[in-house]
């Protein structure tokens, strides 16, 4: 196979490949809203538009409705704050999925475990 038409076949594919994303719901939501994080305000073009995500309002990443009411632009930054303050949540909301006691994080120190002890024992030694 010639270089020629190697680089033919790559070209192809690039095409083909930016038509499926132009299709996609990243691609649509690009072209419905303007290139603009929805939390911090900030504008994106050219080679940072890639900083900038889909975010789906409702977490269902087959929810694509053709007006993108499930959709929201957000940058790297603030997508990765979204997601993190639903996990972080989880932990505080005991009626959640994510509340299961095998899912909490086990504590093996207890720093002030013989505080109350010490405590009580100055008290003691202070009446004295």
């Amino acid at each position: 196979m010639s270089d020629k038409s190697r680089m033919d076949e790559i070209l192809e594919e690039a095409r083909r490949n930016r038509e499926i994303k132009e299709k996609s719901y990243r691609g649509r939501a690009l072209k419905l809203f303007p290139w603009i994080c929805a939390r911090c305000g900030r504008e994106f073009e050219g080679k940072r538009l890639r900083e900038l995500t889909v975010h789906h309002k409702d977490h269902d990443h087959d929810n694509n409705p053709p007006d993108g009411s499930n959709w929201e632009l957000l940058c790297l930054y603030c997508h990765d704050n979204e997601h993190s303050r639903d996990e972080v949540s989880q932990w505080y909301d005991g009626s959640s999925a994510g509340s299961r006691e095998e899912d909490k994080p086990t504590l093996t120190h207890k720093p002030f475990g013989a505080l109350g002890e010490l405590l009580n024992k100055m008290k003691i030694d202070e009446s004295k």
